[in-house]
């Protein structure tokens, strides 16, 4: 798989590391009990279709960015910085 970096262009997708779902809300800072920060952290869906995830170009610019991807075809859709 192709991935296109926002700062770099396109690149194989062994210079990127996935980072996890850009549509989950992250618990407000200070937020009490480990069961918040444990579901947010390993409780995740695998959807099928058409999902937002964020990725870092690790071996490149090292900037994380947010990609829109087809999961069941891994075409691309989009990507923001």
């Amino acid at each position: 798989m192709r991935i296109p970096c926002p700062y770099c262009g396109e690149r194989d997708l062994g210079e990127f590391t996935y980072g996890g779902d850009a549509s989950k809300a992250r618990p407000a800072h200070g937020s009490k009990g480990a069961k918040t920060w444990g579901d947010y952290v390993f409780i995740f869906e695998n959807p099928k279709g058409p999902h937002v995830e964020f990725w870092q170009h690790t071996l490149g610019c090292r900037q994380w960015f947010k990609l829109k991807r087809d999961t069941s075809t891994n075409e691309i859709l989009g990507v923001e910085q």
